[in-house]
Order: C-alpha cells, then structure tokens, then sequence
C-alpha cells in the first residue's frame, strides 16, 4: 500500500489535480508544515487547480476551525499556542495614507507584528484586514502590493481614523511601541 504522503506526490509529479478532501489535506499539511505565508498561487501550483479553488478550499479549512490566515504575503498558519504566548494590544491610530509606512516601520522596528487593521465603516460596519508584518522587508513587501494594485489602505475610509492589533513577545515592547506611536502624533488619546 503506497502511503499517502508517496502519493500525493506522485499525483503531483504527474501533473495531476489533488480532487477535494485530499487536497484539503495537501493543503493544510503544507500550511502547518511552513513557518513562513505562502502564496494562494503557490498553493495552486502545487495541487494543479486554480487559485481560486484554492481560495474556496482556505475557506472550507477556516470554517472547520483551522486557525488559517490570510495575510499581504499569503497563507499562514497560526495555531493559538503562538498567539498565547504573546502580548497583544489594540490601539486607535489616525493619519493620511502617506504616512502608513512611517507608522509601520515604526511599529515593526520596535519589535512589534502588526496584526491586523480595522475600521468602523458607516455601512458595513467593522471591516478588518489581516496585515501581520513584522519587519522592515515584510512592511516593504505589502506597501508594494498597495501601489501595485492601485488599492486604497481600509484608514482612508474613514478619514485616517483605524485600529491595529499589535502582537509582542511581551508586554514592554507594546509599551515601548505604543509610546513611539504617541510620540510621532499617530494615537488617537481619549480626552476625559
């Protein structure tokens, strides 16, 4: 009897197409396998289907409770047990579009993932975006693909106004991070 890890690379060398659970399967082992995102083309590549199907198939995986998720660089799998162990924190940030790298690069130089970005939309309501760079290259990598595609950053909805979820090792790189953001003016502070 072959085993399944020899088959699913023979299909893959003979160029054929991974069909449903399998490739679910495929899917999920290589996502839990990397530590790194990998590319919904990528993942394509390697089952012989579309990147939709793919898309579609990160769904169904998401829905089953895998703790897949999308990022500007791809796929990652994140179990809790990494997101346990860190500090998190989410903070009100305002500024114009061209200030976004600054705000990055300010967060990631000061050991900081940042996690996500969310805005309170005045029809839809809570709109979030996965985002999770931590470093310099990874903050490069996501502006690129903002002025490749022509996107707008989710903040430009609503004036600049956006929350991040900030991820740390622990809870004195946060302070150390949210405090940089107060000084270049990026926090939004409440006024009691």
């Amino acid at each position: 009897m072959i085993s399944y890890i020899k088959r699913t690379e023979e299909i893959i060398l003979a160029g054929k197409k991974i069909l449903g659970d399998e490739r679910r399967s495929v899917i999920l082992d290589h996502l839990m396998t990397e530590q790194i995102p990998i590319t919904g083309g990528d993942l394509a590549k390697l089952a012989n289907v579309s990147r939709q199907v793919i898309v579609s198939d990160i769904t169904l995986l998401k829905a089953k409770g895998e703790p897949i998720i999308a990022t500007s660089q791809g796929y990652l799998y994140m179990p809790s047990t990494n997101r346990d162990s860190m500090a998190e924190r989410i903070v009100a940030c305002q500024h114009p579009p061209d200030r976004a790298e600054e705000e990055l690069l300010l967060l990631v130089d000061h050991g900081v993932t940042v996690k996500d970005v969310k805005i309170e939309h005045g029809v839809y309501g809570d709109l979030t975006a996965s985002i999770m760079v931590s470093n310099r290259k990874e903050v490069e990598q996501f502006l690129s693909k903002i002025r490749k595609t022509n996107a707008s950053f989710l903040s430009e909805l609503t004036d600049g106004v956006h929350l991040h979820t900030l991820m740390a090792p622990n809870e004195d790189a946060l302070v150390k991070a949210v405090d940089a953001l107060k000084q270049a003016g990026f926090l939004i502070e409440s006024h009691n």
